[in-house]
């Protein structure tokens, strides 16, 4: 086994101090190269996952997001697993006050799939409006709580 496929498939979340703990700011990521295998053809999904998200004590470091995308790559599972799998590993690692996870996938079979899931911490809200300009505008309705 090649050294890269080994580091991705051992891929865990991994996170830092957040300094700016006492202010609530939006962090947002785009991973638009996110690919997984359907378990009922075998036949490769291709998507874009998007994470927004208010860190609480630790933010999520970058290259161990993108090991552990990577790390789905040869995995079988349904669009709808995987957004809510990613969801709870990223709560695990970083324990946010809010995130959403939206699973945008490509058109395969003349269907196209979008899956969002969200976290909310206790005590905690949804970050307000003037976050409005969040890159992920299809998600806006899960942002104000439609």
């Amino acid at each position: 086994m090649k050294n890269g496929k080994k580091i991705i498939q051992n891929a865990k979340l991994k996170t830092f101090k957040n300094e700016y703990a006492a202010r609530d700011y939006v962090i947002s990521m785009t991973c638009p190269e996110f690919t997984a295998v359907c378990p009922m053809s075998g036949f490769p999904d291709f998507g874009t996952i998007y994470f927004s998200y208010v860190a609480d004590k630790k933010c999520i470091e970058l290259k161990s997001l993108k090991l552990y995308i990577n790390s789905y790559r040869d995995v079988g599972i349904f669009h709808e697993n995987v957004v809510n799998k990613i969801l709870e590993d990223f709560v695990e690692a970083c324990a946010p006050r809010w995130l959403l996870v939206v699973g945008d996938y490509n058109v395969r079979g003349n269907v196209k799939t979008v899956v969002k899931a969200e976290y909310l911490k206790e005590g905690c809200t949804r970050p307000p409006d003037f976050l409005g300009s969040n890159p992920h505008n299809d998600s806006q309705d899960v942002i104000k709580g439609k």
